[in-house]
């Protein structure tokens, strides 16, 4: 045999798909046993030549279960065409040069199939190349089909949220899984090379060391070269002390020499203006700041005025500021004159409090972040937003915070706290049961069925009257009357006890139809004239412009009857004016809101007032029922009395350190999540701690609840680093011990909340003594979120905190909107661990070579084919006596 013919063999190899069925040849030490037992008298080699061919079937048999292959090999090729449409590529015309190169290669050779992968911040499908080329005639132009190229022609917003990123990692490995093993596969990447996720050289040096010999070229493409201005930076320091001064750094990136302003706001105030030139390259400002008073201060730097700009989305970045000083509360009332008292007390405990109307309470997480503890101060549900409570929900739970609820007409259930988020918080509950001396009540629900309530509108509608069945109490009753074009009694009037039939009519309820309220008021003023009980009340709910009626004749009808008529009004359509006077006339209440998620705040509210049994105004002396050192050196023995309270229960692990004289909880507390919740159901003001307010006692009593409430901050020799990478954080904390050395073995864990108010906790590990690092994605190419994410850092030992520390990074616009060249090195590194070749010319993408690759041929149908032939010799062998057979046959002589 010739060395060619040495070659050519070498290159065919045999594999098993299934190895392990090679034990099934353990049947062969069987087969000879039998062989030594056997009882037929056949010849001696007659029977040898059975068991070689009974043995031989076995191994056919158990090759073709292993999955014996035969490898060919093949110079047939696949060639994927890799092709960067993110927007970086497109707003540059790289897409342009995507579809000329693809064109100057050509049509793929006889043996060669090409296909194309679109992708972006994750691939898209492929495509054939000829389809990709194809001329396209819609809305998109001349785009190429398929994945994320779909978002080609963006526009100067960012576009299409699928093409921010550039995840080329990703794309290679999906190039590589989707093109056929048995042919010789070749990827031609084409890009830019700035990618936002991933490590693509990474990618392709795992691609070349899997030993299939894969082939990776590249093709760089231009980024964008109009003129663009970029704030690429704002550096600050992560801690400072209140009063300190430091100095923040901006970088600007500019592709031109151009002039612009740059503006720098803490929060929404603007206290840097300056015009500033540019040069080509990079540019660095200093502004010296300081922060007085926040906790956390958001810098936001923006620039403006440019001569020459192509990209807005660009122009702005951000970076936080915590500052350590005195702590500070944020009190939230309805009558912020009323807390004067209440606030110079704390002044003089050194405790200082921003006080704000319910309308200031804050809507994101870093507004709350500058304060240890919120106070609501008679603050009703209803004045709050679904947002507003998440909010403050995620800062006690998440980062920490404290959250203290005081007593008033307005609050707990009240204020319609039933159900809500806020109490899920607090450590006490509003549903309580009523005093048998309280009086009964007797309510009517009418709520609005009429096609525009359909969805979440009436969903929430009927969740709210089954909050109504459950604050009453046995004495009381409800009945509910849905109305459309005319009235429907959907639970009669019964009492609030047989609480199955009125949820199940509450939940027959159905949206369709017109508006007639009139009907369903006079349906209500006949039921209830015949309903025995002492108070007496309606609520109406409806979002739309009911048919005329004798609105103030019949809600004259209720008030002779001593009926109360409150009403709820709910999105642009309804008709405050006519709901207005109903409620005015009826001597009730109006409600508006824009948002349907306030409509069970809303009856919870009505029904706790009307029943008149929440509030207990009876002078009474605090009750110490539970010691505890927060309230170390304040006597309240000599504590006065306080004139009312809101009555509550307290959940089954909240710690009640106050009572009544009944029995019910005055100060309440429990830890919810990281943080501290605090319940205290009289007031802080003239109405019932008026006899309080002289008291020496007062300023230390509060100031001591709210620091035990307030977030623990961090100890002596802490230093914490936030560092974003790309499409991730990194946390790097350095802990040492009281005695200066360096904390190990402690438990570490850092919470991070993202700009949606999503919360995950994410283990950090310990790399060097004292040193705990954690990373986190805040990837926006990747469906992230843009703004601030917040992470609450906490380290324990044996189970106790030791440290907590706040810290966040703020997420800008995406990476695809840097201003960057074509990153060649990358790029030559992404061909070299590939073994590809950087910027090929076009017609070397489909130029034999002598690649070849394995071509699998199963052996099975011939293995079974040849087992079943010997399977029919070794029968003959075991049936016919071959010597006899043989002698008779042979001819005579």
């Amino acid at each position: 045999m010739n060395d060619s013919s040495a070659a050519d063999l070498s290159a065919y190899a045999l594999d098993l798909l299934r190895p392990e069925w090679l034990l099934g040849l353990a049947l062969l030490p069987a087969l000879w046993f039998l062989y030594r037992r056997s009882l037929v008298d056949f010849d001696r080699g007659q029977r040898i030549a059975s068991l070689v061919v009974r043995s031989v079937v076995v191994v056919l048999l158990v090759l073709a279960l292993a999955g014996l292959t035969l490898l060919r090999p093949t110079d047939e090729r696949y060639v994927v065409f890799v092709a960067d449409e993110s927007l970086s590529v497109q707003q540059a015309d790289g897409s342009d040069r995507v579809r000329t190169f693809l064109k100057s290669v050509g049509e793929p050779p006889a043996g060669v199939e090409a296909v194309v992968l679109p992708f972006a911040a994750e691939a898209g499908e492929p495509v054939s190349l000829t389809a990709y080329l194809a001329p396209r005639q819609d809305s998109q132009g001349d785009a190429p089909p398929g994945g994320d190229g779909e978002a080609g022609n963006q526009g100067e917003d960012g576009g299409d949220e699928g093409a921010k990123g550039t995840a080329i990692a990703a794309a290679l490995r999906t190039a590589l899984a989707a093109a056929p093993p048995d042919k010789v596969r070749r990827v031609v990447l084409l890009s830019d090379g700035n990618e936002t996720a991933g490590d693509a050289v990474a990618a392709a040096l795992a691609q070349a060391q899997s030993g299939r010999g894969d082939r990776i070229d590249v093709v760089p493409l231009p980024t964008r070269d109009g003129p663009e201005v970029a704030v690429s930076e704002v550096v600050v320091p992560a801690q400072v002390a209140r009063g300190e001064p430091f100095f923040m750094e901006v970088a600007v990136d500019s592709n031109h020499a151009d002039e612009v302003t740059v503006e720098v706001f803490r929060g929404p105030l603007k206290v840097v203006s300056e015009k500033q030139k540019l040069e080509p390259g990079e540019n660095r400002f200093q502004f010296r700041q300081t922060v007085e008073r926040d906790r956390l201060a958001e810098y936001t730097v923006r620039i403006s005025g440019a001569k020459q700009d192509a990209l807005v989305d660009n122009n702005a970045a951000t970076g936080l500021v915590y500052a350590a000083g005195k702590p500070r509360v944020l009190l939230i009332d309805s009558a912020p004159d009323a807390a004067r008292s209440f606030v110079w007390a704390l002044g003089e405990e050194d405790v200082e409090v921003d006080v704000r109307p319910p309308r200031g309470v804050p809507e994101d997480v870093a507004d709350l972040q500058n304060y240890e503890v919120i106070v609501l101060a008679n603050v009703p549900a209803t004045d709050l937003t679904s947002r507003q409570m998440e909010v403050m929900r995620t800062y006690v739970r998440d980062l920490g915070g404290g959250l203290m609820m005081l007593g008033g007409d307005q609050s707990f259930g009240l204020g319609g706290y039933y159900r809500s988020v806020l109490e899920e918080v607090l450590p006490v509950r509003s549903d309580f049961e009523k005093e048998k001396e309280k009086p009964s009540l007797a309510m009517v629900l009418i709520i609005d069925k009429s096609g525009s309530m359909g969805g979440m509108k009436m969903e929430l509608a009927k969740d709210a009257a089954v909050a109504a069945v459950e604050l009453l109490g046995a004495k009381d009753q409800l009945g509910v009357v849905a109305f459309d074009g005319s009235p429907t009694w959907v639970a009669d009037i019964r009492p609030a006890s047989d609480s199955v039939a009125l949820t199940n009519g509450i939940a027959s309820i159905g949206a369709g139809g017109g508006t007639s309220l009139y009907p369903a008021m006079t349906e209500a003023r006949d039921a209830l004239r015949r309903a025995a009980a002492k108070l007496k009340h309606v609520i109406i709910l409806t979002d739309g412009q009911s048919s005329p009626g004798d609105f103030d004749g019949v809600t004259r009808d209720l008030v002779a009857d001593r009926v109360t008529v409150s009403t709820v009004g709910v999105g642009q359509g309804a008709d405050m004016n006519l709901l207005e006077q109903i409620a005015q006339t009826g001597g009730g209440r109006s409600y508006f809101s824009d948002d349907p998620g306030n409509i069970p705040q809303i009856f919870a509210k009505e029904t706790v007032t009307a029943s008149k049994s929440a509030i207990n105004e009876e002078p009474f002396v605090p009750q110490v029922l539970r010691p505890t050192a927060a309230l170390g050196g304040v006597d309240m023995e000599s504590a006065p009395f306080l004139l009312g309270y809101v009555v509550t229960r307290p959940k089954a692990t909240a710690e009640v350190i106050l009572g009544t004289e009944s029995g019910d909880p005055l100060l309440a507390w429990w830890r919810y999540g990281l943080g501290w919740s605090v319940a205290f159901t009289s007031d802080a003001g003239p109405r019932w701690a008026a006899e309080w307010l002289p008291w020496e006692g007062f300023g230390p009593f509060w100031a001591q609840i709210l620091r035990h409430a307030m977030r623990k901050g961090g100890g002596t020799g802490t230093t914490v680093q936030m560092t974003r990478t790309g499409d991730s954080v990194r946390m790097i904390l350095d802990a040492a011990d009281p005695a200066g050395g360096w904390r190990n073995d402690a438990t570490t864990e850092v919470t991070v909340i993202d700009p949606t108010l999503g919360s995950r906790t994410v283990p950090a590990r310990q790399t060097a003594p004292g040193r705990y690092e954690a990373e986190f994605p805040v990837s926006t190419d990747r469906g992230g979120q843009n703004g601030a994410y917040h992470a609450e850092i906490v380290q324990s030992v044996d189970g106790r905190v030791v440290t907590r520390q706040s810290r966040g990074v703020t997420v800008g616009y995406p990476e695809e909107l840097r201003l960057r060249p074509t990153n060649d090195t990358l790029l030559r590194a992404v061909a070299s661990a590939g073994g590809g070749t950087f910027d090929p010319a076009p017609a070397e993408i489909f130029a034999p070579d002598d690649a070849t690759a394995p071509d699998p041929l199963p052996l099975w149908p011939y293995l079974l084919a040849t087992a079943l032939a010997l399977w029919l010799l070794d029968v003959a062998l075991r049936r016919v006596d071959v010597p006899a057979l043989w002698s008779r046959l042979r001819p005579a002589g």
